[in-house]
């Protein structure tokens, strides 16, 4: 009997281990399209000239694709009085480079503390209902502003929006009839392009992000610094490779993006005033590169890094040019 159950145990976990293996297989890509994120509001926590860091982006790296956010509070930092001067800037100086962006709108976008409201929003204390009501209407005035924009290619709603743990005392639970309303809006203003939904890689199972998107993004983290110290999550690019055959199969195949490849340290503390010590521990050159021989074998064709305010910051503010160095040689590729 115990032989017998030896063996069922034996072949339960080899019929695991098949399917898991069947799963992982994917072609990759012959090429990669890589990208990056630039948001003046990390520009402004790392004491940068968020233009010239910008310019640099565009005319020392060349990069062509884009992630751009259009953080409510910058556009809209008082009530019904909208500032496009700022976004104005990063949309005009890209389309003159032929550069396609990624315009991401909503209450949650890339950066923390991920929900973003401008002041006047909680000192009204407006009812949910009303908050709702603002929220649509500044994504409105955004996508009717940039629609005719030649260099957008996706638009982008809110940020993980089903990363529900992750800031939850400043972002409250999500409202899924809320979150379909503003792709609704987006789709019916824009009929010409297709909306973008991004998940977490590690944590959310992406069932649902990617059945109501018709491109999908994920992120990309590999080392994170949590309560308990710095860590490394144990996964390997088969991990990304299985998930993408799973919502393939369930839901079928749409465009997939590795929007947030992680290429900046994650610290308990802001970047300023830490120790460049503990910035290369956390993101020496070695986990650098190992990031993005990581990300190739995901089988994502279009990959787009996140740090690049960092590595300018580490090149201008630190003295250490490696990370600028490495991303101009992947971007010129």
């Amino acid at each position: 009997m115990i032989r017998r159950g030896l063996k069922n145990f034996l072949l339960v976990v080899f019929i695991i281990v098949a399917v898991f293996y069947v799963l992982s297989l994917r072609t990759l890509p012959e090429e990669i399209a890589y990208g990056a994120s630039f948001s003046k509001f990390h520009s402004d926590e790392l004491q940068l000239d968020w233009k010239k860091t910008y310019l640099a982006i565009l005319d020392d790296l060349k990069v062509k694709n884009l992630r751009l956010s259009a953080h409510w509070p910058m556009v809209e930092p008082e009530e019904g009085k909208f500032n496009f001067n700022e976004l104005d800037y990063q949309m005009n100086e890209a389309r003159r480079r032929g550069a396609l962006v990624i315009l991401a709108v909503g209450r949650r976008l890339p950066g923390w503390p991920e929900c973003h409201e401008p002041d006047w929003v909680s000192r009204s204390s407006p009812t949910v209902s009303l908050k709702q009501e603002r929220i649509l209407k500044y994504i409105e005035t955004v996508v009717n502003r940039y629609k005719d924009y030649e260099n957008i290619k996706y638009w982008q709603v809110e940020n993980e929006p089903y990363l529900a743990f992750f800031s939850r005392s400043l972002c409250g639970e999500l409202d899924e009839e809320f979150l379909q309303k503003e792709i609704d809006l987006v789709h019916g203003l824009d009929q010409a392009r297709q909306v973008l939904l991004t998940s977490s890689g590690e944590f959310d199972p992406w069932f649902q992000t990617y059945k109501r998107t018709d491109v999908f993004g994920s992120s990309a983290y590999l080392y994170v610094w949590w309560k308990t110290g710095p860590f490394r999550y144990p996964i390997t690019p088969g991990f990304f490779r299985i998930k993408q055959n799973l919502v393939d199969l369930v839901y079928g195949k749409k465009p997939k993006v590795l929007i947030e490849l992680s290429t900046e340290p994650w610290l308990r503390q802001p970047i300023v005033g830490t120790p460049v010590e503990i910035l290369l521990d956390r993101m020496g050159i070695d986990k650098f590169s190992e990031m993005i021989s990581f990300a190739s074998k995901t089988g994502f064709d279009a990959q787009y890094l996140w740090g690049v305010e960092w590595w300018y910051y580490m090149k201008t503010k630190q003295g250490h040019t490696e990370f600028w160095e490495r991303a101009r040689e992947l971007f010129s590729k």
